[in-house]
């Protein structure tokens, strides 16, 4: 049997197998950092325009990615006024002689005529809903009674006022009514005070929805 090898041979060999096993450790770490680097440097630049076409974020708190669009804006004495209500200013003042026009026909009676002749004149001006009840005696017949009691032959005047509210095809006005009015021994103004008189729109033409005391607190078509 071979005798072993001298102990200062067998040191070497042990240190020698300790620094190829260190060689060969370092050598693969090198090695595989190299490899990310090589596959970064290999893959294509990032286009710039190809990350702003990202879709936005959908958090509501996150910034604009597009350039903002201000909206124009007018000086406060351009401002078109009419523009922003549902009207124009011919299709007021047309709604505003209906109402103005039935009030007057409200106080124009004359107690010698057929009460229909009196109701036919504010029908025409009426919608067909309104124009069944003028009659009633909670409306235009109440008047009709109390002036052909007294004989009286009066004469109508009416003046709008203001508007009181709008809708999409509706117009409330504050009209005040007037009756000039004659008796058998007076001649006297009696004034009816403030209605509210609401026209719709109806078949193209403004007609009369309502017409009532005006601190009744009527609103529009409601």
């Amino acid at each position: 049997m071979p005798n072993p090898l001298p102990e200062r041979t067998q040191r070497l060999v042990v240190v020698g197998l300790i620094a190829a096993l260190a060689g060969f450790g370092i050598y693969f770490s090198l090695a595989g950092f190299g490899d990310d680097r090589t596959e970064e440097a290999a893959a294509p630049p990032r286009d710039p325009a190809t990350a702003r076409e990202e879709p936005p974020s959908s958090d509501p708190g996150a910034l604009a990615t597009v350039a903002p669009s201000p909206i124009p804006t007018t000086a406060a004495e351009d401002l078109d006024v009419l523009g922003w209500f549902p009207f124009s200013e011919e299709e007021f003042q047309a709604a505003g002689a209906t109402a103005q026009g039935f009030a007057e026909a409200y106080g124009t009676i004359d107690y010698a005529q057929d009460p229909e002749v009196y109701y036919a004149v504010m029908e025409a001006l009426a919608t067909e809903e309104y124009a069944e009840v003028l009659s009633d005696v909670n409306r235009a017949g109440a008047f009709w009674a109390e002036m052909s009691e007294a004989e009286a032959v009066a004469e109508g005047r009416a003046e709008v006022r203001e508007i009181r509210t709008f809708g999409a095809d509706s117009v409330t006005f504050v009209v005040t009514a007037q009756s000039i009015t004659e008796t058998r021994n007076d001649e006297f103004d009696e004034d009816l005070g403030d209605f509210a008189v609401t026209v719709v729109r109806e078949r193209g033409t403004w007609a009369v929805f309502d017409f009532q005391p005006a601190d009744a607190g009527q609103f529009g078509e409601e």
